[in-house]
């Protein structure tokens, strides 16, 4: 087998479904519990919410944890929304967002809220002219995502955060969901922060929202405090001693897991540039864990299908997305039949050379098999 949508999702860590396990069997309290069972769940997962606190230089008192990154979208913006109306109801954007930002924003619009989108670059990247243009004092909300997850782009969000300290009134919420573990990123001056563990080899089933320690949000689940009172519900002791654990080993050896995709990236550039009716569609600015591609005279299910029957594994946009049209790609290419063609393969460190070449090996047969 060939696993080639990472950015989907990853494979759980040994080690970290090994902490998940110990944890479970020997923490078996409410950490709620005023009794020795429950003090010392509580104890263990104030520990492991230091650890992440420290890997990622923020209090632990601003980690809020959630079921996935999709929830944390949600609570940042309609958290914000909610609290902040008062302020001013205009949220900026963008075009390569995740379903999990524009679904909470949609929902906004219902309510009044104006939600309204940069304009980007030739390369996908948020213009500074665009942003300059739509801030006013009516915007309270900007989200932004750091790396969209279907062509890479990774955005200057230590630019744009700088930029918005001039307006003390609005906040800046980063989707880091496909950027955490891969690349260095600053956080600094950036409010709000959602990402989940399952892209970082982490379990299914839990994420994180950090917020800045002045910023209140109204919360999603009500019900009483938990490990945070913005969000209620048993505190999940078990899933938050393997995120740390999960965070900790995806910052362990970063930069040569980075050069190590990289050199992948490029064999994969490499041996799909001499295809006619190949065209990639993710520029010099893509992170190299994700390379899209649209093959014009294939229906992107076909050929995903193609590979499956080889025991390759790749995506059609981001396994959250829908519709025919991906979005992020359109607004890279402004090319629909690039956009309705499009398909993701997404790398890991963990990939190795000999599956690429597979990849490549199995690519040319499909090709000229479907070729007309």
């Amino acid at each position: 087998m060939v696993y080639l949508d990472y950015s989907a999702t990853t494979p759980t860590s040994r080690d970290v479904l090994d902490t998940f396990v110990k944890v479970s069997e020997d923490f078996i309290g409410n950490a709620n519990s005023l009794h020795k069972l429950g003090v010392d769940a509580k104890k263990l997962e104030e520990s492991a919410t230091k650890q992440i606190a420290t890997l990622l230089d923020v209090q632990p008192s601003e980690i809020i944890y959630t079921s996935g990154s999709s929830e944390s979208n949600n609570l940042a913006i309609k958290g914000i929304a909610l609290k902040y109306q008062n302020r001013g109801k205009r949220i900026l954007t963008t075009h390569l967002e995740h379903s999990s930002i524009y679904g909470p924003l949609s929902y906004l619009q219902t309510l009044g809220f104006i939600v309204d989108f940069l304009e980007t670059d030739e390369h996908g990247i948020v213009k500074m002219d665009s942003l300059k243009e739509k801030m006013d004092e009516e915007t309270i909300l900007v989200s932004i995502a750091s790396v969209n997850s279907e062509v890479g782009i990774l955005q200057p969000i230590e630019d744009i955060a700088l930029f918005l300290k001039k307006y003390p009134k609005c906040f800046f919420h980063v989707d880091m969901t496909q950027s955490i573990g891969k690349v260095n990123l600053s956080l600094k001056n950036v409010d709000l922060i959602s990402f989940s563990a399952h892209k970082i080899y982490g379990i299914k089933g839990i994420g994180c929202l950090i917020k800045h320690k002045k910023i209140e949000l109204e919360p999603l689940i009500h019900g009483g405090k938990s490990t945070t009172v913005y969000r209620s519900g048993t505190p999940a002791h078990p899933l938050v001693a393997s995120f740390a654990k999960a965070l900790r080993l995806s910052f362990m050896d970063l930069n040569q897991k980075y050069n190590s995709v990289y050199a992948l990236n490029q064999m994969l550039r490499e041996g799909l540039k001499k295809y006619e009716d190949v065209f990639i569609n993710s520029n010099e600015k893509a992170i190299p864990h994700i390379l899209n591609i649209s093959v014009l005279f294939m229906k992107p299910e076909t050929l995903l299908h193609a590979f499956e029957e080889k025991e390759i594994f790749i995506s059609t946009q981001s396994a959250c997305a829908t519709g025919a049209v991906s979005k992020a790609v359109y607004e890279v290419t402004k090319n629909e039949q690039k956009a309705r063609h499009s398909i993701r393969i997404s790398l890991s460190h963990l990939t190795t050379r000999e599956e690429v070449t597979y990849f490549l090996k199995c690519f040319d047969a499909i090709y000229h098999k479907y070729k007309v």
